[in-house]
């Protein structure tokens, strides 16, 4: 017990150092040209160090925005502005997933084709069957990148048994459990375990949480670009990478949603939805959201 409570407070203590170590040498972790600076990069993305670090910045912003809560406000607005403008460019993916589809459609069937070629003098050629997988990279871009922006304007499904009859108080004490117990370690638990999910599908040798810096340091590239089928989509290590940013956004969601509940139960229900930038429907969107919710 003694022993656990001297190491958490003694990383936190390193976390400084970790830190602007890390930022006055750069080359060491960003110099890619460098294989060791890419076993850093890589070993430390995922490693108790850098976790240090976050919650370090979390704790001493915290502590900031409790003494002044305009601080607080203002990282409600950034880490909200961070989900909502992400979010709304990555929207545009389902429709372009919808163009892609119909294309693939008309080709297929109208000029009984096996090959779409895009782009002017060296083509972009590649069979159907790799443009119709490749739809799911843009499924998986909604999904991943505008479930903070989705979160923020509301539109996630939520059972509200316990919470709808409960006092205003109540939900904000219910809403800052919720983001500290639940958004944030699972967020946490994401990102570590798909920080080496990823990279083990684009570098050898492969990287794991019990591998140390010297395990790592005769890395080389080797991108994964293994399809399902013969002639189907070859980037999955794309997903990978949505996955980290997945659990990134979830992170920033989560930290700003716990301000926000916090500086509205500390203000009352008058600040309830302060500085809160949700998308405003058109008259005819709004009157056809009104007549589903009467019909339901």
């Amino acid at each position: 017990m003694v022993d656990g409570i001297v190491w958490f407070f003694t990383n936190i203590a390193l976390a400084f150092y970790n830190f602007f170590y890390a930022v006055t040498h750069p080359g060491l972790w960003l110099d890619w040209s460098n294989k060791e600076a890419i076993s850093r990069f890589i070993y430390y993305g995922g490693s108790v160090e850098f976790f240090f670090v976050v919650f370090t910045a979390v704790l001493i912003l915290t502590a900031i925005g409790i003494w002044k809560n305009s601080v607080m406000w203002g990282s409600v607005r950034l880490f909200e502005g961070i989900g909502n403008t992400v979010g709304r460019v990555a929207a545009w993916a389902g429709l372009i997933m919808v163009l892609q589809q119909v294309m693939i459609v008309f080709v297929q069937r109208v000029f009984a084709t096996a090959q779409i070629s895009l782009g002017f003098g060296i083509p972009f050629s590649k069979d159907i069957s790799w443009w119709a997988e490749e739809l799911k990279l843009y499924n998986a871009i909604v999904v991943c990148l505008c479930v903070s922006y989705t979160f923020i304007q509301g539109g996630h499904v939520r059972v509200d048994l316990i919470y709808a009859p409960a006092s205003y108080r109540a939900k904000k004490m219910i809403d800052m459990f919720g983001a500290l117990f639940f958004m944030v370690p699972i967020a946490v638990l994401t990102w570590m375990y798909g920080w080496y999910f990823l990279w083990r599908h684009l570098a050898l040798p492969p990287a794991k949480p019990s591998n140390t810096l010297e395990k790592t340091k005769f890395i080389k590239w080797k991108v994964e670009t293994i399809g399902f089928s013969p002639n189907g989509f070859n980037g999955y290590f794309l997903f990978k990478v949505l996955l980290i940013l997945f659990a990134a956004l979830v992170f920033i969601q989560a930290v700003a949603f716990f301000y926000r509940s916090y500086l509205e139960w500390r203000e009352g229900p008058d600040s309830e939805g302060k500085n809160l930038d949700r998308d405003v429907l058109g008259d005819s969107d709004a009157e056809l959201v009104h007549a589903i919710e009467e019909n339901h």
